[in-house]
């Protein structure tokens, strides 16, 4: 009888406080409030998008969306998703099917964790 292992995938994400409070002192509140919730929104566009060009087999779609979400992530302090952004292009980049769909899973995951720890720390005013 085989033996079947279940993943956990779940790893956790870290948001950059010391980039966020940079932002906030250097914009004011309320103007930081607004450039991070317009990056959030961007973010999550950018991830259903770059999830639908997948289904589409859009792989040049799929690529200019990641390469779209790599600075936001780096301008508010996504460390982990601007890395999984990069991992997800080199897939595109190298052809590799197999490896761009778990890399895109992983790239949703991390990028839906990262918007939720964004908005706990807000939760937290920064």
């Amino acid at each position: 009888m085989e033996r079947v292992t279940i993943l956990a995938l779940k790893e956790a994400v870290r948001v950059d406080a010391d980039r966020l409070a940079g932002m906030y002192a250097q914009l004011g509140e309320r103007s930081a409030e607004d450039a991070v919730c317009r990056a959030m929104e961007d973010l999550a566009v950018r991830l259903s998008s770059a999830e639908r060009m997948h289904r589409a087999g859009d792989w040049g779609g799929l690529a200019a969306a990641a390469r779209g979400i790599q600075p936001i992530a780096t301008e508010i302090g996504m460390p982990l998703l601007g890395q999984v952004t990069r991992d997800v292009c080199a897939c595109i980049e190298s052809g590799d099917a197999i490896a761009l769909g778990a890399t895109l899973a992983r790239l949703l995951r991390v990028g839906e964790r990262s918007l939720y720890a964004v908005w706990d720390l807000q939760d937290l005013s920064i």
